[in-house]
């Protein structure tokens, strides 16, 4: 491809991640004009707006698989790793601000299982390490993550990702940590 029809396809992609969040009906023509590209490029491209929502949780799946691997989630230590994955995932999240828990092609689907499975398998070993508390409900602390990273992307835009991976960390660290939860948090006042 050459490297301004690149460039382009990059640009729609972004362009239509960032408004098809926003707008699920946004129209490809919309899209193709915020990326400042003709409509015809687009459409030569992506018969529907389906067509280019599915390309564009792939580019945003592609770019999850990239982080999870260099954040080396299963030889790093922890706390390296997580703020590796956390400082990744919310610049990733920024880019392509569309929500991968919608993909409903199969392969993509399954791609987004196996990227869950390997956070899974991560929490586990940050509990096995003392990283994190034992016991905690099945998928508590992946879910967190999720959503601490989703917090720090989408509302938090002044934090820097290295600024938002380093809250993602201490909160995570701090209230499932091996030290945190010992007591319910409520004082009974009897």
């Amino acid at each position: 491809m050459r490297a301004d029809a690149a460039r382009n396809l990059d640009a729609v992609l972004q362009t239509g991640a960032r408004l098809l969040a926003r707008d699920p009906a946004t129209s490809i023509a919309a899209i193709a004009a915020a990326a400042g590209v003709d409509r015809r490029t687009v459409y030569r491209r992506f018969e529907t707006r389906e067509a280019l929502m599915a390309a564009v949780y792939v580019a945003k799946l592609d770019a999850c698989e990239a982080v999870v691997a260099e954040a080396r989630l299963d030889e790093a230590p922890v706390a390296v790793a997580l703020h590796r994955y956390a400082e990744g995932i919310i610049a990733i999240s920024r880019r392509w601000p569309v929500d991968v828990g919608q993909v409903r092609d199969e392969a993509g689907v399954e791609r987004l299982r196996l990227l869950i499975e390997r956070l899974d398998a991560f929490m586990a070993r940050a509990v096995r390490e003392d990283a994190l508390r034992p016991g905690l409900p099945d998928r508590w602390a992946r879910s967190l993550l999720i959503h601490l990273t989703n917090l720090a992307s989408h509302e938090m835009p002044e934090l820097s990702p290295a600024q938002g991976a380093d809250m993602v960390s201490q909160s995570l660290f701090s209230g499932l940590g091996p030290g945190s939860g010992s007591g319910s948090g409520v004082e009974s006042k009897g």
